[in-house]
């Protein structure tokens, strides 16, 4: 049984995510997402507008079929290595330290990493911009 794990803040949740989702599941038998933790989020983002807590976020994303398991973590450098799973999915963008610590752990410790390409036209940065969060 192949277990897949991918981590993201799915604040926006949108087709994007739905689309990632699905498509990471069909690497294995199993899906495991973690949602970062709103503190950890602003921690690293101060200016960050979240629109939905974490406890909304975690709920929203159990709730797509594709998902077998959710959890939160802070740092995703830290929570690969306590998670049991064969193959990280991760998406294009999601590149900075952090990421690339955690490539380097998974190829270090004989986990397959793939690359889940982006639903073209968007992302929550997009909708972000199309409908600005005001007070």
């Amino acid at each position: 049984m192949k277990k897949v794990f991918t981590v993201g803040v799915f604040d926006l949740l949108h087709i994007g995510h739905i689309n990632l989702f699905k498509n990471a599941r069909a690497l294995g038998d199993e899906l495991i997402v973690a949602v970062q933790s709103d503190e950890c989020i602003l921690k690293y983002k101060p200016e960050a507008q979240m629109v939905n807590t974490t406890e909304e976020r975690l709920f929203m994303v159990s709730s797509i079929r594709y998902v077998d398991h959710v959890i939160t973590y802070d740092d995703v450098d830290e929570i690969i290595k306590q998670v049991d799973f064969d193959i990280f999915a991760k998406g294009p963008d999601q590149c900075h330290a952090g990421f690339q610590r955690a490539v380097e752990w998974c190829k270090t410790h004989g986990k397959e990493v793939v690359v889940v390409p982006r639903t073209e036209n968007i992302s929550s940065t997009i909708l972000r911009e199309a409908n600005p969060i005001t007070d």
